[in-house]
């Protein structure tokens, strides 16, 4: 399960947030280990069988106006009920003020509290987008992710089978490459896959005989993208004659990565076959697939049709005395 540090979340999130340090940093070593947030309004009233210590706590107008009615004994009773668990972080929104007791306790207890002058509703929703990001599903997967007419394609196969020669030659007619080599995929939503290279080798490409090249030095920015939603795959694969491969294109394939399925085609290639020109096809027809043109079905329904018409007009025809 990831995690992440709130030293790492500071840094991150500090400028967005606008966020402020009010105590020691001792708590900055501690870990954020959920991506949902919480605020602590029932714990503090002191109903804590369900209280999800465990998330970044957010104290809001409602807790502060709460906090502000307690006596000093029922306010340290109150703090000193939550503080006792590990809770990641607290942030008070709004700019309101932080009770000394808060400070105090959160201290002793080593967790940070921040304040910001964003709305409880705003910094809700920032601080749940950057943690939905970091906390999404992800893996790595050996191939080239190139953006071809704006359709995010991603090019699988053997090592050695023309992967990157093909993104080449894609990037060479005007496309955008994400990644080569290795591509890095999140799960963003129920359907959407994002790509992205390493920072390390994200648009570099070893093409084979030459070495190693730098696409952005060499094609410039608009050859580039950091990253791009991966919305095929096309499989490179050798060409076999004992291989049946997909001569109409009625029965749509997918694949599916992080439980998101994926429109796939397995390509069979061999020398002289213009894998590229190929490529911006197989976008164009998700694209008119996209507005509900699917041009295997409308070629079969048309074919249908006419071995209907056929039918009848000789049926006419036989009888056709005249």
């Amino acid at each position: 399960m990831p995690t992440l540090q709130v030293d790492e979340f500071l840094q991150a999130m500090r400028e967005r947030l606008l966020l402020k340090l009010v105590n020691s940093p001792r708590g900055l070593v501690r870990r954020i280990t959920q991506k949902d947030l919480h605020r602590p309004g029932l714990a503090l009233a002191g109903f804590i069988d369900l209280f999800t210590f465990d998330r970044v706590q957010i104290l809001g107008n409602t807790e502060v106006r709460y906090l502000a009615t307690l006596t000093p004994a029922q306010l340290d009773q109150s703090l000193r009920g939550i503080l006792r668990f590990e809770i990641p972080c607290i942030i008070v929104t709004n700019s309101n003020s932080v009770p000394a007791a808060l400070v105090q306790l959160s201290d002793e207890a080593g967790s940070c509290v921040f304040v910001t002058p964003l709305s409880t509703t705003e910094c809700t929703h920032l601080l749940s987008d950057y943690l939905d990001h970091k906390f999404a599903p992800s893996m790595t997967v050996h191939g080239s992710l190139v953006d071809v007419y704006g359709t995010g394609m991603l090019f699988t196969g053997r090592s050695g089978i023309g992967k990157s020669e093909v993104a080449l030659d894609l990037v060479e007619r005007g496309h955008r490459l994400v990644s080569d080599d290795l591509v890095h995929m999140t799960r963003m939503a129920d359907n959407v896959l994002m790509g992205s290279g390493s920072d390390t080798i994200r648009h570099y490409m070893e093409i084979r005989g030459i070495g190693i090249i730098d696409i952005a030095r060499m094609y410039g920015v608009r050859a580039i993208r950091i990253q791009k939603r991966i919305e095929t795959e096309v499989e490179l694969v050798d060409w076999s004659p004992e291989e049946d491969y997909e001569r109409t294109g009625l029965e749509d394939q997918f694949k599916g990565y992080l439980g998101v399925r994926l429109p796939y085609v397995r390509l069979p290639i061999f020398p002289g076959k213009n894998i590229t020109v190929i490529a911006e096809t197989i976008a164009l027809n998700l694209h008119l697939r996209v507005y509900g043109v699917h041009p295997a079905k409308a070629f079969s329904e048309a074919l249908t049709n006419a071995m209907k018409n056929r039918g009848s007009l000789e049926n006419y025809l036989e009888k056709d005395y005249e």
